[in-house]
């Protein structure tokens, strides 16, 4: 992990609502043979008596189900907006070029749950990603009966209590306030991604300089 201190977020709650508003993370472990696996699922974070609690649910029989079940250490990262930051947009661009990047990485033990832990963290998914509309049909509560009763043998629920959670925010802060301003308008005029980093550097205008 890229561990320089000035690209860290010290407040909890912003890291906190970031892996709200990024939930599709990847999953990691290592199988028993020391292969590396991995998946891609949203998760849910919850703080229950000042521990961080991830949540979520994967298909049994998979690669990664298998090595979860025989090593409980994971790791998952979660992502957002990125881009290509150039040298040319610093006061001296005679440098290397970078890229900005925001990541949250959390280590912990995962533990699955039995199927009233399974059919819980179903209908907290499908409620959350509705938006809480609980008269759409994909909600769990809606489901036919017989789809339900195939579903939940093919799923297995998690939960990983938290045991580390360390973030990147790379947002140009190593640079001077003349450079900072100028990557902000460079990346405001590409839209997408460059436009969401340039967003989250605005926030940080006071507390930089």
């Amino acid at each position: 992990m890229y561990n320089i201190s000035y690209f860290k977020e010290k407040d909890k709650q912003v890291v906190l609502t970031f892996i709200n508003k990024h939930p599709f993370a990847f999953l990691i472990g290592c199988s028993e043979n020391s292969e590396p696996v991995a998946t891609q699922i949203p998760m849910f974070i919850d703080e229950r008596e000042g521990k961080l609690y991830l949540s979520g649910h994967i298909m049994r029989g998979t690669d990664h189900h298998k090595a979860f079940k025989k090593n409980q250490n994971v790791l998952a990262v979660f992502t957002g907006p990125h881009t290509y930051v150039s040298a040319t947009w610093y006061d001296n661009p005679n440098q290397a070029s970078t890229w900005n990047y925001m990541s949250v990485y959390i280590k912990g033990k995962i533990k699955f749950l039995d199927e009233t832990g399974l059919i819980d963290n179903l209908r907290k998914t499908s409620l959350h990603f509705e938006n809480y509309n609980s008269a759409s049909p994909t909600v769990y509560d809606n489901l036919p009966e017989d789809y339900v009763n195939n579903l939940i043998k093919m799923i297995d629920a998690f939960e990983i209590e938290v045991t580390k959670i360390d973030n990147v925010f790379k947002l140009s802060q190593n640079r001077n306030e003349e450079s900072y301003r100028n990557i902000i308008k460079k990346l405001e005029e590409q839209g997408g991604d460059a436009k969401l980093i340039s967003e989250e550097m605005k926030k940080k205008i006071n507390e930089l300089y």
